[in-house]
């Protein structure tokens, strides 16, 4: 069948699990929007079609097969149509399973490791030419010379929140955890090329600036003065880019929360009282086990400082149950730790094994049954100070920063200072704009407000919660 006339070529990427891996489709987006192409919200009409895969969840790989194996008749449509569709799988599985991937699923043209993508556009060439492409290497170069800058028009449509990479890799090894193994040694990516990214994000309207890394705050960049800089030093200097109306940072390690980082909290009203600070058991053997290097009271040393430094934050975990040799009276640890910090929020998953790494060889495995029991009543016990931590707020005002359109019509929904979802009854054309809002009440997943009339820009916010009722939301510390 003779092609059919067509326009630009179609590009359509689909994400998995974590923050970086939104990023490098972004950044993939970008960098084949120099060849042409243009993102297509569907897959039906894509000429090149990239799952961005993640590791960390419980059978990511297994997932990623299964929607492999439902790409193949969307090939053969293409096919049918006249066109050829070019299937690549990147990412952390991409990384961890290579070759693998071309043999379990013919259906994949590339396979690009997370360090590649800037070859892309080379690389889904030669894979047109050649038939298969694996490029899994950990290439010399750093990629982040080579990717390129998205067009305003393109950071305008992905709203007034925009994550920016300032780091990768991780060297902690924690003996459940690939990503060492799958992303390389920490990378910290120098102040100019950040400053430059976020300068030219703020150009096109973002108003909130979230730097992503593996290990975020073991961030140490190269600085304008020939010194590394610490990353509580980039924050205070990306606070001064005019138009930067917030600043985040995440995913941290509890070893790297250095003073000046926690006094940034203190004294940064750009900084939002927030903050994601994984510690995955609260039994100091089991910490010991995983390889953490911390203990239970560094973690809530840590906690306190950080409380005593802004009362009024949110803080937010990761939690892993059911770990080789894990008993009954250590995953208690772990449920009073919840109970002492207050979580305003937090991840919590059974552990499942990642060939490759050290915990996965233990004879000691918790069963599954036992592995689903201790869940269910970890995520009962963060559920209740999470409703805890957002029914504190209701009565009070909170800077909204408004995103997009919510779930009826009329509505549109935003995140708080605390990073709560917000939905408000208010005209779209508040979309990339922070108002004042009076919280009205509380959801499952979401907290329910109304514009503070006259509307009323308050471009930090954060702080007219009283401490008190934060501080009851967040377990009395």
């Amino acid at each position: 069948m003779s092609s059919v006339t067509r326009g630009p070529r179609k590009l359509y990427v689909k994400s998995y699990g974590c923050q970086m891996n939104v990023y490098d489709s972004q950044r993939m987006a970008d960098v084949l929007a120099r060849e042409g192409y243009v993102e297509t919200s569907t897959p039906d009409d894509a000429d090149v079609l990239v799952l961005n895969t993640c590791h960390i969840r419980e059978k990511a790989a297994e997932k990623v097969y299964s929607e492999l194996g439902r790409l193949r008749v969307l090939k053969q449509d293409a096919a049918r149509d006249g066109r050829r569709l070019t299937v690549a799988v990147a990412g952390c599985v991409a990384q961890a399973e290579g070759e693998e991937i071309i043999r379990r699923a013919p259906v994949v043209d590339l396979v690009v490791g997370p360090q590649s993508y800037h070859r892309l556009p080379d690389l889904v060439a030669r894979a047109a030419e050649t038939g298969r492409v694996v490029d899994t290497e950990f290439p010399a170069e750093d990629k982040f010379d080579h990717l390129a800058a998205p067009s305003a028009a393109a950071t305008r449509s992905r709203g007034a929140a925009a994550f920016v990479t300032v780091q990768e890799g991780c060297d902690k090894f924690c003996s459940f955890c690939v990503v060492p193994y799958t992303r390389g040694a920490e990378f910290s990516r120098p102040v100019a090329k950040i400053l430059a990214e976020v300068e030219g994000l703020v150009a096109a309207g973002v108003k909130e600036i979230r730097l992503i890394g593996q290990n975020v705050n073991a961030w140490h960049g190269d600085g304008p003065d020939g010194r590394a800089w610490s990353l509580a030093r980039l924050l205070h200097r990306l606070a001064e880019v005019p138009g930067v109306a917030r600043l985040r940072y995440t995913t941290s390690h509890p070893r790297d929360m250095d003073d000046a980082l926690i006094a940034a909290h203190r004294d940064l009203p750009a900084l939002m009282p927030q903050l994601h600070l994984p510690v995955q058991s609260g039994s100091d053997r089991v910490l010991d086990a995983m390889n953490r290097r911390h203990d239970r009271a560094e973690y809530l040393r840590v906690i306190e400082r950080l409380k005593t430094a802004r009362p009024d934050i949110a803080l937010s975990s990761d939690f892993i149950v059911g770990f080789p040799g894990e008993t009954e009276a250590e995953f208690r640890d772990t449920l009073a730790l919840v109970d002492e910090v207050g979580f305003a929020s937090a991840y919590s998953f059974k552990y499942s094994p990642r060939p490759g790494t050290p915990a996965a060889d233990s004879d000691d495995q918790v069963s599954e049954a036992e592995k689903a029991d201790r869940l269910a009543r970890l995520q009962a016990r963060i559920d209740h100070h999470a409703a805890a931590f957002n029914a504190a707020t209701v009565g009070r005002t909170a800077a909204v920063l408004f995103e997009n359109p919510g779930r009826h019509d009329g509505q549109m929904t935003g995140k708080s200072p605390w990073m709560q979802a917000v939905q408000v009854m208010a005209p779209p054309s508040v979309k990339g704009e922070i108002h004042t809002v009076r919280i009205t009440g509380t959801g499952t997943n979401s907290l329910y407000g109304a514009l503070v009339s006259p509307l009323r820009h308050d471009v930090h916010g954060g702080r007219d919660a009283p401490d008190a009722a934060m501080r009851v939301a967040s377990g009395g510390h």
